[in-house]
Parts: structure tokens; sequence; C-alpha cells
């Protein structure tokens, strides 16, 4: 009776949490004690073609789950009877994780609205609120589910996916599969709720590194621990304002000194994860200059770790040749000749040797791999 019971659970979360709506609509969960509230939302979000299933308290809700029923993000009103909609937060992320959170509240409480996005609500809605706002919130929620399941798909089939185009491009990716092992799951929720660019932007810049790190000989450890550190660079700006991070004019002086924090937020970040140790030393220094002009700390030579000059020639490569707001993509000669210009001054010297040294069609053969996954 055990067993059957324990597949009967296991069966209904795989239906609740592992399964993609085929279509542009969600399923959504409206959990509002308030009738005509209740039936306002769930106007405004059929209108739009969402599917909607109804509760008038967080129990209702974990029984709605519990059956089985196909839910794509819940929608809870905070204070409610039985059980309220911070206590249904913690017991939705703790049996169904992968199912996204959005809080409406009347309660204007920033530390609140902090606590709430630490156990892991997605966003937190001031009521009143127009519906435009509504469902803009709910489509990047149904957005960052579907990147998240498509990023658990991306690890288990990376390996049948990609066709290598040579020897050094296969041991890349199949390295590339293992770097994520632990820092995808940790990236993806992360990177995912603020760009999806920037995530695409880090799976490059660890094939690049990876593809380095492999023409300097490095052993096959130190390459997993470069790689990680590669694909976690970014993630401090989880952290930076969207209204920095995503500004398409050119930064002022303060917003520069915010957006130069990221290095900073993402090593407090990983430094936490004792098996990310290494990787968060990376993030920390991946923006420092080999002459000792970078930043956050000023570091020179081979004072910035190993894998940090080599993820910084990585990110520029890919900076470089990548759409910005503000230019279009350049191509791969164009980056070799910046890096190369940048020896000594930038970027370490040995490495840089290195970089030149392999055939340009390496890194657009990569670029192109990496693509054609998503």
């Amino acid at each position: 009776m055990v067993t059957l019971i324990t597949l009967g659970y296991s069966l209904r979360r795989m239906r609740n949490e592992d399964t993609v709506n085929p279509s542009m609509s969600g399923r959504i969960l409206v959990v509002e004690d308030d009738e005509a509230t209740r039936e306002l939302i769930v106007s405004m979000l059929l209108s739009d073609g969402h599917h909607c299933r109804k509760a008038s308290n967080g129990q209702e809700a974990l029984d709605l789950l519990e059956s089985g029923e196909p839910v794509d993000l819940v929608l809870s009103n905070l204070m409610m009877p039985r059980l309220d909609g911070r206590e249904l937060l913690q017991r939705v992320k703790a049996t169904y994780p992968g199912i996204p959170f959005v809080v409406e509240t009347g309660i204007n409480d920033s530390p609140l609205r902090a606590v709430l996005m630490q156990e892991g609500a997605y966003d937190y809605l001031l009521k009143p609120f127009e519906r435009d706002q509504l469902l803009a919130t709910v489509h990047r929620a149904l957005e960052y589910r579907r990147l998240k399941l498509e990023n658990r798909a991306y690890v288990t089939n990376l390996e049948s996916l990609v066709t290598a185009r040579t020897d050094q491009l296969r041991q890349a990716v199949t390295t590339l599969e293992r770097s994520y092992d632990i820092s995808l799951e940790l990236i993806g929720d992360a990177l995912a709720l603020k760009d999806t660019a920037a995530e695409q932007h880090s799976k490059r810049v660890t094939a690049f590194t990876i593809s380095l790190a492999r023409a300097m000989a490095l052993s096959s450890d130190k390459i997993r621990t470069i790689a990680r550190g590669a694909f976690l660079h970014d993630i401090g700006k989880i952290a930076i304002p969207d209204t920095i991070l995503f500004k398409p004019a050119a930064l002022t002086a303060d917003e520069t000194a915010v957006m130069r924090q990221h290095c900073l937020k993402g090593y407090e970040i990983l430094k936490k994860v004792s098996f990310l140790a290494e990787a968060a030393e990376i993030v920390y220094g991946h923006h420092e200059r080999y002459d000792g002009t970078g930043y956050p700390r000023g570091l020179k030579d081979e004072e910035i770790p190993l894998g940090a000059r080599i993820v910084a020639i990585a990110n520029t490569l890919d900076v470089i040749t990548s759409d910005e707001p503000y230019r279009p993509a350049q191509s791969f000669a164009a980056a070799r000749e910046e890096i190369q210009k940048c020896s000594g001054t930038q970027f370490d010297p040995g490495i840089v040797e290195t970089f030149l040294a392999q055939p340009e069609h390496i890194w657009d053969d990569l670029r192109r791999e990496i693509e054609k996954q998503n």
C-alpha cells in the first residue's frame, strides 16, 4: 500500500511539474479568499486565453495540486484563512518547485516582499493592479517556467543532440554538459528570471572557455571547475536593478558603479556553496585586467585566478560577436583583432597567444552548436 501511494504521489507530481502546456496560454491556479476579487482576476486571465482553476484558500489549492491537476502557475493572495499565501508558497516550493508562484496583496511592504522572493516567489503584485500589469507578470512567469523546463531537457539531451564538427568541439560540448551538473539547476532559475539573452550568453561563454582551456592542456578537473565559473560569471546581475541592466543608452557614472557590483554580488552568492568556492573566485575576478586597472579589486598578473583570466577572453569574444542595444554584432575576425590589441593590458598575453593559435572557425562552430540547441 505504501508503495502504491508513493507511486501515485510521484505520478501526480510529474503531471504538475514536468509537462509543458503546448499552447501559448497557461494553466493558472488562482487562490483568493475574496470571491469578487477572485472572479475579476479569473475574468482577466480568461480574456487572455488562459485556463483557470480556482481556490478560496491555501488548503483548497494544495488539495487541487495533490489531485494531479496540471498547473503552470500559482497566483495567490497573501492574507487568507486556513492556509495563507506565505504558507502555501512554502508548501508549493517544497513539493512542486518547478511551478512559479506569484503573490498578490494589498500590503506594500518591501521587507516582506524580499522575504517572499527569498522563499521562492517569482513575483509580487501590489493591489490594486491593472489588467495589463497582471497579464505581463503572468506572461513572464510562464516564460520562466518554459525556460526552466527547456534547461532541464537541455542537460539531459545535450550529448544526443550535438553533432560535433571537430574533435575539439565534441570534447568541449561533452565537458559543457558535465559542467551543468550543479550549475545549471542553480543558474537556470536566476538567469531566466532576468533575461533569456543573458542565459544564452553564459552558455556560449562556457563553450568558448572550455575550448580555450583544453587548448591550454589543463586537467579535466580544472576545466570542469573553470567551466562552472564561466557559466555562472554573470549570476550577480540578478541583484542589479532592471532599469540599469536593460538600459538601452550609455550608463551614467553612478549606474556604471552599480553595474560593476555584479562581480561582488555573484561572489557573495556562490561562496556560500562549498562546491562552488573556486567558481566563485572566477566570478569575482572575471572583470579584472592583467595590468591591474580592472575591477572590483584591481588585481594584476597572476593575482587574478587563471580561470578568471580565461573567462575574460571568452566573455569579450562573445560580447563583440553578439548584438548589443548600442551596436550590431561584429565578426570573429574583429574580435580576434581586439583581443590581440589588448594583450598584456586587459588580457593575459600567454592565454591570448593560445587563443590566437586556434582556428577561427572553432568559435563560430561553437556558437552555431549552442544556438542549435535553443
